[in-house]
């Protein structure tokens, strides 16, 4: 699967979201303003959206406690820590074979897009 089909299939899916393509990642944003992030990398294929800096959570350790707990409430998505620019952040992520149908890349972009406000509803206690 390539970057170009995956694309196309979005589009099709959902042709008022912005995209924004270069040779090895899509650039996605919803009509939430959302920005995802989906690569192809050799057998895999991620999809990734920020949530918030580490550095807006008052206490990183029971957030974390937190998020092992709970991580299983939220369908195909799981939580981690990505560095942006040497900052770090709590994101988002979904990650897919990349022998998947499009469909499922498609339903994967979706399903993220869904779980981001349940996710900073979940953790907003933990934000400065």
């Amino acid at each position: 699967m390539n970057i170009e089909a995956i694309h196309k299939s979005i589009i099709e899916a959902y042709p008022t979201w912005e995209i924004d393509a270069t040779e090895s990642c899509l650039v996605i944003t919803n009509h939430e303003n959302i920005t995802a992030y989906l690569a192809v990398s050799g057998s895999q294929i991620i999809v990734e959206t920020l949530l918030f800096p580490a550095s807006k959570i008052k206490d990183k350790n029971a957030l974390n406690t937190y998020i092992l707990q709970t991580h299983k409430i939220i369908p195909l998505t799981t939580v981690g820590l990505t560095e942006v620019e040497g900052d770090w952040y709590y994101s988002a992520f979904g990650t897919l074979s990349s022998q998947s149908k499009l469909e499922s890349v498609v339903i994967e972009v979706e399903t993220l897009f869904n779980n981001v406000e349940e996710l900073i509803t979940m953790y907003e206690d933990f934000i400065l």
